[in-house]
């Protein structure tokens, strides 16, 4: 059996990886502390269940869902863009629904990316940016995201020639996993560059709505005219404690969502109805429920904050999303303190080299544990 080199060439998806790790520690009796996966620990409110359990019990609901996402999820969506970020979307060709926005992430390669073409990737960044790109045929080419510029590419220190093969430009803020924020006058040149060169712009705004501080995340689309280039990517995951149920959405570029949607439709049969319900439902509801829920990892962000210096290590204070980007100490690799961090301690932080090159000196620490736990993987940390 020989199977294609797409998947011989292909890494491991790296959290994949490190889950069969952590298995294996657990069936040998170690208290392992994961402080590397984002999946939010908290539910999602009970309404939200409710909406999920009402429309389950519904026996027209368990059919195909249709390939688009359902009128309501799609109208819901739109709400949400209005009231959040005063964008008017139309429902019928400016959104379509994902199976979890990694899926679209994955699948807009497929729809843009020929053999030989590049797409301009954040390093470190999420590594399915370019895995899918790697899946086309295509070139990921990183654009470093360094602290001393605030984690924000140089657009202008790009290759000449991957910026001619360039297709696809992808951004993330705020930031996974450097927890780092942007700017209107940055999207704006970031809109004005795509433009210039042709790019379709992949936005991916996940974190939009996990904050702190009183910090408000933009989206990119708030810019003028970035309808004409941007395709932005955003998810229920968590923003409403909805990791698991894998429902996300694309939105902006009419031309772009179509593409987009004819690789999907070719792919999947849609999400089922009863979740794509209670997703619309919590679009549509008071977010001020939000406000006690990022309080809780707000929280988290201090404890964790307050024990890295006597862990040798140190970090920004991030204002989003749901990690901490911290250093590792001096003369240390990410991997090697990882490791040796999660043989002595069992306390799994994530190497920065998980996330490209540029993580280099880095571990993601994630908040989505109890507060206790943290309190608890800080004093393992202090004692080693």
């Amino acid at each position: 059996m020989r199977v294609a080199d797409r998947i011989v060439n292909l890494p491991a998806y790296v959290f994949a990886e490190a889950g069969k790790t952590l298995a294996d520690l657990k069936a040998r009796g170690v208290d392992v502390i994961n402080l590397g996966i984002g999946s939010p620990d908290l539910a999602p409110p009970q309404w939200i269940i409710d909406a999920l359990y009402k429309a389950a019990l519904d026996p027209t609901k368990h059919g195909y869902a249709g390939y688009y996402g359902l009128p309501v999820l799609r109208k819901a969506t739109a709400t949400y863009y209005a009231r959040r970020f005063g964008v008017e979307l139309d429902p019928d060709r400016e959104i379509v629904i994902l199976i979890g926005s990694k899926e679209g992430i994955f699948n807009v390669a497929l729809a843009f990316i020929d053999p030989g073409d590049v797409a301009l990737i954040p390093d470190p960044g999420y590594p399915t940016y370019a895995l899918g790109v790697q899946m086309a045929g295509g070139e990921p080419v990183p654009l470093p995201l360094l602290p001393e510029k605030g984690f924000l590419p140089d657009l202008s220190a790009i290759p000449r020639d991957a910026l001619r093969r360039a297709k696809l430009l992808w951004l993330n803020y705020p930031n996974n996993p450097t927890g780092a924020t942007a700017e209107m006058d940055f999207m704006a040149e970031a809109v004005a560059f795509a433009r210039e060169h042709d790019l379709v712009l992949c936005y991916d705004n996940p974190y939009c709505d996990v904050t702190f501080d009183g910090y408000v995340a933009p989206s990119i689309l708030q810019v003028p005219g970035a309808r004409d280039v941007v395709l932005e990517f955003n998810s229920l995951s968590k923003t409403y404690n909805m990791a698991g149920w894998r429902v996300g959405m694309a939105v902006g570029n009419a031309k772009a969502v179509d593409a987009l949607a004819r690789v999907k439709t070719n792919i999947d049969s849609g999400i089922f109805a009863p979740i794509q319900e209670a997703a619309a439902a919590a679009l549509l509801a008071d977010q001020a429920w939000l406000q006690e829920r990022n309080a809780i990892y707000q929280a988290r962000r201090d404890v964790v904050m307050d024990f890295l210096p006597a862990a040798g290590m140190k970090a920004e204070r991030p204002r989003a999303t749901l990690y901490v980007w911290a250093r590792v100490p001096e003369g240390e690799t990410s991997a090697g303190f990882s490791k040796r961090i999660l043989e002595a301690t069992g306390v799994w932080l994530t190497p920065g080299t998980a996330f490209g090159a540029h993580g280099e000196g880095y571990v993601r620490i994630s908040l989505t544990i109890p507060e206790e736990r943290l309190r608890e993987a800080g004093d393992r940390l202090r004692r080693l």
